[in-house]
């Protein structure tokens, strides 16, 4: 080799030197990309369900986060470390950015608090943000729980109905929560609920912007309708933060733990509380 080079011009040999270290370095990676694969949801451990960490809330789209704000009191009333996450411009662009928002509240909310993993509640379109961070960028080797509140999993008529009467009104985030948006049909193939965290879906039958309301079952998650606990419960789409049912029934679902089965004759302890 050395031989080799002597032979050659100056600009040949810096030439023949520059692509030999380029082919060392690509080398290198592939072997370090096979000897450290990325870590993602099927081969990490999952988060122990016994600890609390910090309680991430994900507002819907419009990214209001007054709306969580009662949601939010209640959960430190009870104790709990919570952060209301802003998501990206006023929340109706695209679901991936406000997914990558809620990424970097994760990195800030565990180092904060030094804890191993998040609880995670999406409000709204915030539970398919929550499902999208969980499948896309590593959410399922953090989380221990994640709570979705009235989402559309499996979009709204409303999305639909807005996009083909008045596409100019529907940005982006209006037309992936439409009931076959490619970013649904994505989420929605195979297993919905990626391992690690465990999930529970909250849900309203009387929601009148989710259409329809069971758009909210979520396949593998502990499937909880307000109406199965308090049947008499009205609570609409808008309200769910609010209402203190609703909002017990939070609390019961971030206890440590696996997700508590609720039914009928939790509706007066429920309300008491």
């Amino acid at each position: 080799m050395v031989d080799v080079l002597a032979g050659l011009s100056p600009a040949r040999r810096r030439l023949l030197l520059g692509l030999l270290t380029a082919l060392v370095v690509a080398a290198l990676a592939a072997a370090a990309a096979i000897v450290v694969p990325r870590l993602t949801g099927d081969d990490a451990a999952p988060v122990s369900q016994g600890g609390q960490g910090p309680v991430l809330l994900v507002p819907g789209y419009g990214g209001s986060t007054a709306s969580l704000q009662p949601l939010a009191s209640r959960l430190r009333d009870a104790g709990r470390d919570v952060e209301v996450v802003a998501v990206p411009g006023d929340g109706t662009g695209d679901l991936q950015a406000s997914a990558e928002a809620l990424d970097r509240a994760v990195d800030a909310a565990t180092e904060r608090g030094g804890a191993d993993g998040v609880d995670v509640v999406g409000y709204s379109a915030g539970g398919v943000i929550a499902r999208i961070w969980a499948a896309d960028d590593g959410g399922a080797a953090r989380a221990r729980r994640i709570v979705t509140l009235g989402s559309p999993h499996h979009g709204t008529t409303i999305a639909d109905l807005a996009g083909s009467l008045v596409p100019g009104e529907c940005p982006e985030g209006c037309q992936q929560l439409a009931t076959d948006s490619p970013v649904l049909r994505q989420l929605n193939r195979g297993d919905e609920t990626p391992a690690g965290p465990t999930w529970v879906s909250i849900w309203s039958t009387a929601d009148q912007t989710v259409t329809p309301p069971d758009s909210a079952r979520l396949e593998g998650a502990l499937d909880v309708p307000v109406q199965s606990v308090c049947a008499d419960s009205r609570v609409a789409h808008g309200d769910l933060p609010s209402d203190a049912l609703v909002q017990a029934m939070v609390l019961a679902e971030l206890a440590a733990g696996p997700p508590v089965p609720l039914d009928a004759g939790d509706c007066t302890r429920l309300r008491a509380s």
